[in-house]
């Protein structure tokens, strides 16, 4: 009965480690998800509204009212046949002021081309649609954020009247709102209204082939730095170019801060896990006292009695891992599919809580985890070496 009371005593303590490790990992995976998925959904956004790249004219403060540069300029073939670049767009800004009846709202029009890439905003759009310039035609359809349409009380189809200064004067223009778009980026939705860069090249007296400067749109964010000293080197010294992260450095620091976070939490479920297997990992030992003197008796040195215990409490750690594994991933799942974490958007400029799978990312984390686990039941598996043959065959 004594044998029996002993044989089982270790079962719940072996399913007690499966579930911490379980929920330690799936913790930890979603916890990279999430962050993964907040970075790449702020990165996105603030892209989407500047490109990846910036080549403008040499200037001393950042302005809406940039210098006007050639927008056929002759490096532009040798830059489209950079790997990693996927897009280039001409663009322009100019600041103004919208007026209604009863508000007045300064905001920056941003004028663009036939060549602008609307992949971005036509997931953002909630309202209407997106419009097409041409290099023919002026189009006075522009879209504005919903956050501006509440704020000045404007709907779809409504009249926008802009008011923007040119040397001395003050010029009106009247554009129709033909799309309604929504970030969740407040820094940029209170201050962008997309429209035709005919408008703006009329406003600043430029001519038909100047403008404000030229965006890139690179496939991998990754090599940003990389491809924007390729870019720096390849348009020569009349022109600056400037990365996304140089142009905000506040929003990609901020992100970068959120690694710490993360990083703490995956420090804290890993130790959390080890300790579990330690423990775990010791009452094997206890248990199988009389197993470990019988095994040396006959011979079996310590390594490799060392090792069975050291393998069990591998594939206990691997059980967990699996379980882990599937409960981070089907949640990322339903959460990606379904969006049943929401968020006030006011404050984390985004509605639901986002998730990014990187299957490198999971990869790395299962492991760490099982290496950092194992080494560290290195150390308490060297207590067999200290049992005696004769004492543990008489343990009990």
């Amino acid at each position: 009965m004594v044998a029996q009371n002993k044989a089982n005593f270790s079962r719940p303590i072996v399913i007690i480690a499966i579930i911490s490790i379980a929920l330690g990992l799936s913790v930890m995976f979603l916890s990279i998800a999430i962050l993964s998925g907040f970075q790449k959904e702020i990165r996105e956004k603030v892209i989407g509204f500047g490109g990846h790249i910036q080549i403008t004219s040499f200037e001393e403060n950042q302005s809406f009212e940039p210098k006007p540069i050639r927008q056929d300029q002759e490096f532009l073939p040798a830059l489209k046949n950079i790997k990693g670049i996927k897009h280039i767009q001409a663009f322009a800004t100019k600041a103004g002021i919208i007026k209604t009846e009863d508000q007045i709202q300064g905001v920056v029009l941003k004028g663009v081309g036939s060549d602008f890439d609307w992949s971005f905003f036509e997931s953002k759009i909630r309202e209407g649609r997106h419009f097409q310039p041409t290099d023919s035609n002026r189009t006075d359809e522009v879209i504005i954020s919903k956050k501006l349409c509440n704020l000045l009380n404007l709907k779809l189809n409504d009249d926008l009247r802009m008011y923007f200064i040119a040397g001395n004067n003050v010029l009106g223009r009247k554009f129709t709102i033909v799309g309604i778009y929504e970030t969740g980026l407040e820094e940029f939705d209170d201050m962008y209204v997309l429209g035709d860069i005919h408008h703006i090249r009329r406003l600043n007296n430029w001519e038909p082939g100047e403008v404000g400067g030229i965006e890139i749109l690179i496939d991998d964010f990754s090599r940003i730095d990389q491809l924007g000293k390729a870019v720096y080197q390849s348009i020569g010294f009349s022109l600056d170019a400037s990365t996304i992260k140089q142009l905000y450095p506040q929003i990609f620091d901020w992100l970068a801060l959120q690694d710490i976070n993360v990083l703490i939490i995956l420090i804290l479920m890993i130790l959390v896990a080890a300790i579990t297997m330690i423990s775990t990992l010791l009452i094997l030992i206890l248990e199988r006292t009389s197993t470990i003197g019988i095994l040396k008796a006959l011979g079996m040195n310590n390594r490799s009695v060392r090792r069975i215990f050291l393998y069990q409490s591998v594939f206990i750690i691997g059980l967990g891992m699996i379980f882990g594994n599937i409960a981070g991933f089907g949640i990322s799942l339903l959460q990606q599919h379904f969006g049943l974490i929401t968020l006030p958007q006011e404050s984390y400029y985004m509605a639901v809580v986002p998730i990014y799978l990187d299957g490198w990312n999971i990869l790395l984390l299962n492991l760490g985890t099982i290496v950092v686990c194992y080494l560290m039941l290195i150390i308490p598996s060297m207590i067999i070496t200290r049992i005696s043959p004769i004492k543990a065959i008489r343990f009990n």
